[in-house]
């Protein structure tokens, strides 16, 4: 069996003539701010001449399921795609796809000699996990999902597992979106994280430069169970852009790390880095190098490491702001019309949980930078389902601090003072703030961008609040479901 790593979760397994590619991703970057890491281009000419057997998707995220790969594929080819919702399999079929197939999970489906069954992961509204069978050999391709426990019991009859690929990366997405509340969190010894998202620490000077992360608590006896001869580190194959804090925030687990505590939990194991276009051949006895795909083609160093700082200082919001483009006087009015209106009709039209943080009268404030740096700020009175413009800010906020201007300790104090400043005289009505870059807002409206990589940035929620009943989060996510997908299908058909 010949596995090779197309890039991120991508991979191409190959038996008896038979070729199946798994969450084929072709771009970098891809889901608009994902940077390939290590650095890689592709040969689209030779991508287009693949006539793959079959394709597999293991869930609806658009790192794992992008239309600007898929359109370069046979439209003919068979694609099994695991999504508990028939919007996306619709949109498969308006790509241009003929068979579009549902996975059930532990149904076979069988390709050549293949036999690829979809097992159950811990958020099975959301994820699933390959088992691929071919030669007398078992691969569990965990993509990026957490094991079920009972998944667990059923896996461990196959064991020991050949080969694992194992998605290694604790991402901490909620903590760089709230980097002050995870200070705090973490002010308190003994808060070591260990699952993501976790909690990461804006602390400083006192730390290490590079401390060592706690692996999740529940990886050695998950792949002690599974036993498996090879691991090799998937997933996360990506950074964001070069400038972006995130790379040293957002990413707390390095290839070295992994490899040193797995190596000790499975000494008679093997863990094998997957660069791109890197490629095996598995067999029962041994992992032999093969060629590499031809149409992947690795750019300079290809064993770098993630650099994980607890101490970095995160840049203020009109800093971030000014790296990007300035947007056009239209998409400028889409943002306005969406703060102004589209926000108070998308948040009542919506159902707010019982437990909701604002589900007691609350002010929240939203402010907005654009290229330059100026931020226009818009007050909101929430309670429950219902929401009013408090205030709306005639002139804008202009920053003149220039990038690494502020410490750390002036970031912290600042998110204070935001926070503080939308208190109004009533303090029953406390809330918190958000911001987030013009030029982010728009592509998260209009182009499907994900949460991850828009940079939105919290001050003042409660450590007990939960920061996903943000309005502005709650308005662009919430029903939102195959956003980046439609966006891609409308600029694919208007350029074909």
């Amino acid at each position: 069996m010949k596995i090779s790593r197309i890039l991120h979760a991508g991979y191409v397994f190959e038996s008896g003539g038979t070729q199946i590619l798994f969450d084929p991703i072709v771009e970098n970057p891809f889901s608009r701010n994902c940077h390939a890491f290590p650095d890689v281009r592709f040969d689209l000419d030779q991508v287009r001449q693949l006539t793959p057997d079959a394709i597999f998707i293991s869930h609806f995220h658009d790192d794992h399921c992008s239309f600007d790969s898929l359109h370069l594929l046979p439209r003919t080819t068979p694609l099994y795609l695991y999504c508990l919702f028939d919007e996306l399999f619709a949109m498969l079929r308006e790509l241009g796809f003929s068979n579009v197939q549902s996975l059930a999970i532990d149904q076979p489906v069988h390709v050549g000699g293949f036999e690829i069954i979809a097992r159950r992961a811990l958020d099975d509204e959301v994820d699933s996990m390959f088992h691929i069978r071919a030669e007398g050999l078992n691969v569990l391709n965990v993509v990026d999902a957490w094991i079920d426990p009972q998944t667990l019991e059923q896996l461990k009859a196959y064991a020991p597992w050949d080969m694992v690929l194992w998605p290694f990366q604790t991402m901490r997405e909620v903590d760089v979106i709230a980097p002050s509340r995870a200070w705090r969190d973490e002010a308190a010894p003994g808060l070591a994280t260990a699952c993501a998202p976790a909690l990461v620490s804006e602390r400083s000077a006192q730390l290490p430069a590079t401390p060592a992360v706690a692996l999740p608590d529940e990886w050695p006896e998950q792949l002690q169970a599974l036993a498996p001869r090879y691991v090799v580190p998937s997933s996360c194959q990506f950074v964001q852009e070069p400038w972006s804090w995130y790379n040293h925030a957002m990413f707390p687990i390095t290839y070295r790390q992994f490899a040193q505590e797995v190596g000790a939990w499975l000494p008679h194991a093997q863990v094998v880095r997957l660069n791109p276009s890197v490629a095996f051949e598995l067999t029962a006895q041994a992992l032999i190098p093969v060629a590499p795909l031809p149409w992947v083609l690795p750019v300079g160093d290809q064993d770098v490491d993630f650099e994980f700082d607890p101490a970095i200082t995160p840049p203020p919001t009109a800093d971030i702001a000014r790296r990007f483009a300035a947007l056009t006087a239209e998409q400028m009015a889409l943002v306005q019309a969406f703060c102004e209106r589209g926000l108070l009709q998308k948040y009542e039209e919506m159902e707010l949980p019982d437990d909701s943080y604002f589900i007691e009268p609350r002010i929240w404030q939203l402010t907005v930078y654009d290229h330059d740096g100026a931020g226009q700020s818009f007050r909101y009175r929430i309670h429950g389902d219902s929401i009013e413009h408090d205030c709306i800010e005639a002139s804008r906020i202009d920053s003149d601090g220039g990038e690494g201007d502020s410490t750390e300790s002036d970031r912290i104090e600042a998110d204070r003072i935001e926070a503080a400043s939308i208190v109004p005289d009533d303090a029953q009505l406390q809330g918190w703030s958000t911001e987030i870059p013009a030029a982010k807002l728009y592509a998260g409206l209009a182009l499907g961008e994900s949460l991850t990589s828009m940079y939105v940035r919290i001050a003042g929620a409660p450590a007990d609040a939960d920061i996903a009943d943000d309005p502005l989060i709650r308005c662009l996510f919430n029903d939102a479901f195959g956003a980046y997908q439609a966006a891609q299908l409308r600029r694919l058909k208007e350029t074909t």
